[in-house]
């Protein structure tokens, strides 16, 4: 599994206690639609001084960001991502995971999710569409 670099460039809220974080791609970091990483923040005011969640990758493996969402429940590790200052180094681990939307274009696909499980959904969708012509 690879480390990388990156740094906080956003965070938007999405729904009511739900929010984005947009982070930068690092250089060479190739995912599939689907998959997800770990997300460290170093030198953090809550217990040890350094605090690690998994994500699922909610943007497109085409986009220049990378996008994760997640409920913003009151745990350390979201107490301190919510209290990262814009600009921020982060490490990223990864990417993970072989949850990824099947490659016969013929063959169609369902999705079901609730609540912040569509993040992977989110990343499948928008990368097929382009390439298939758009999502029915």
């Amino acid at each position: 599994m690879s480390a990388y670099q990156s740094t906080l460039l956003g965070r938007t809220e999405v729904a009511e206690a739900t929010a984005a974080f947009q982070f930068e791609k690092p250089p060479h970091f190739v995912f599939k639609a689907g998959q997800y990483i770990d997300l460290t923040i170093t030198g953090s005011q809550h217990g040890s001084g350094e605090l690690t969640h998994t994500f699922s990758i909610a943007s497109s493996p085409g986009e220049k960001e990378l996008l994760v969402t997640t409920r913003m429940r009151i745990t350390d590790f979201k107490e301190a991502l919510s209290a990262l200052p814009i600009g921020s180094a982060v490490r990223i681990e990864g990417p993970m995971g072989s949850f990824c939307l099947h490659n016969n274009t013929a063959r169609p696909a369902v999705f079901l999710a609730g609540g912040i499980g569509i993040a992977p959904f989110l990343s499948m969708v928008s990368h097929a569409a382009p390439a298939r012509g758009g999502v029915r």
